[in-house]
């Protein structure tokens, strides 16, 4: 009974987050619906003055959106600009009945800042929605549904050259995932100083749900998406990580335990 309850409150929370997710996509359609009448009447005006404005105001566009789309309706400028995300099927749910993140995904309707409560102290990230919208859609999804509530980070690394706490598997085991993978975003060039947020995977486009926190400057090829910073709470991390591993390696579990109370993303 407590496990079907359980799993009725995830399907409530995931059924609330794709309601949002609606709201939010069509404010943003409303938005950008009301931006095209502002530049219209801009434009006419323009042109009855006698002026180049309307030059001017589209020499800012970049090569890379041109290159993206020969097509310059709204609707394919929008495609472009959202990212095609594809959440494939991978593996079995560490928990059931969750489904796959809401497409398209559009990246002005994203959260922009998630609160991790570990061990009773927040821990807040800047979300990078431009650079990695498919990442940042599942974690908003995946905390939508209290998917990462109570669970356990599984690993601690303290060498001097590799300083991460690594979260997100709820069988805290190192293998547990939502039952679905995506592509790699943000990697070009990626580094990984103190403070980066980034996805754990198991090789190139098998992002799932686990992520690690960087306590100290680390060093890893270009690998792993990049999707936040750490803006407050670094110390929180660094103090648990102190206590190292329990098996006294620079490689294992924290000595002591490091949960995820909730994580909650906002606007």
């Amino acid at each position: 009974m407590a496990q079907n309850a359980k799993r009725r409150r995830r399907e409530l929370a995931r059924q609330k987050y794709l309601r949002q997710q609606a709201r939010r996509v069509d404010k943003a359609r409303r938005n950008r619906a009301v931006g095209l009448v502002v530049l219209a009447v801009v434009v006419a005006a323009a042109l009855v003055g006698g002026t180049l404005l309307i030059s001017g105001a589209f020499d800012d566009v970049g090569d890379d959106t041109v290159a993206a789309s020969n097509d310059t309706s709204p609707e394919a400028t929008q495609t472009a600009a959202a990212g095609a995300c594809e959440y494939r099927a991978s593996g079995t749910a560490a928990v059931p009945d969750l489904g796959t993140p809401p497409v398209p995904v559009d990246s002005a309707t994203l959260p922009t800042t998630a609160t991790l409560t570990l061990n009773g102290s927040p821990v807040t990230i800047q979300l990078d929605a431009a650079g990695a919208p498919c990442t940042v859609n599942s974690l908003a999804f995946l905390a939508s549904a209290g998917y990462f509530d109570a669970t356990t980070c599984h690993r601690l690394t303290t060498s001097d050259t590799l300083k991460v706490l690594q979260c997100g598997d709820p069988t805290a085991t190192g293998s547990g995932g939502p039952g679905y993978e995506f592509d790699n975003e943000n990697t070009d060039g990626a580094t990984y100083p103190a403070g980066t947020v980034a996805m754990a995977n198991s090789g190139v486009d098998t992002n799932g749900s686990q992520f690690f926190l960087v306590y100290g400057d680390s060093q890893l090829p270009p690998d792993y998406t990049v999707f936040g910073q750490i803006t407050s709470g670094l110390d929180v991390i660094t103090g648990l990580a102190a206590d190292g591993t329990d098996n006294g390696l620079e490689d294992g579990a924290p000595l002591e335990p490091v949960t995820i109370d909730a994580v909650a993303t906002a606007a």
